[in-house]
């Protein structure tokens, strides 16, 4: 699957692993021990929450890229 969505990675301290959020998708996150399997978990719920979202009936959002500069 080829990530086209925004992805946010960080640090958790409390948590002890990677975070990864997907802004565009709402609820849309994952985590992980090391970088690198925070971002193959997160590839994995996102397709997750775009199947759950047809099966509901939900619109999908279209990959917009770059939200924010740093």
């Amino acid at each position: 699957m080829s990530i086209k969505y925004e992805l946010i990675i960080y640090w958790s301290a409390v948590d002890e692993a990677f975070i990864v959020e997907v802004p565009e998708l709402p609820g849309c996150v994952a985590d992980g021990e090391t970088y690198q399997d925070a971002v193959k978990n997160i590839e994995t719920v996102i397709q997750e929450w775009i199947e759950t979202a047809q099966e509901m009936g939900r619109p999908i959002p279209e990959p917009k890229g770059r939200l924010l500069f740093a």
